[in-house]
């Protein structure tokens, strides 16, 4: 995922984001690819902010699953209430789903998002 900066691990952005899917997490809820542009000054649609932020939840997705949590990006939607399109191909480059029926898609994508809600649930010690 290094061919695009935007995905770098030392930029700003690439901290944002990951900082804002934490904490959609933990707030057991989701961030829409217009707010995370917001967030990182890209445009609000277009070619561009799509592909940058692909980039970067790419290499968030890539850094999570290689830390065996789920993939993070499961968080960030479409202002339609849906994954990006690259979302379920990229989970198949991973190796995490091997359908392509749209029901066992929805079901993949909803367990994902439930596993990134629990993973990220701050414990607090009891006094």
């Amino acid at each position: 995922m290094s061919e695009n900066r935007f995905g770098d691990k030392d930029t700003i952005e690439y901290f944002l984001v990951y900082s804002a899917l934490i904490q959609a997490a933990r707030l057991r809820g989701t961030v829409t690819y217009q707010e995370l542009a917001l967030l990182t000054g890209l445009p609000l649609r277009g070619n561009h902010m799509s592909g940058s932020l692909g980039w970067v939840l790419g290499t968030i997705s890539e850094n999570e699953v290689s830390q065996n949590r789920p993939m993070l990006s499961a968080l960030c939607i479409t202002v339609n209430g849906k994954p990006g399109t690259s979302f379920l191909p990229f989970a198949r480059k991973l190796g995490l789903l091997d359908s392509d029926d749209p029901e066992r898609e929805q079901t993949f994508w909803e367990n994902q998002c439930k596993a990134c809600y629990q993973v990220w649930q701050q414990q607090f010690p009891k006094k």
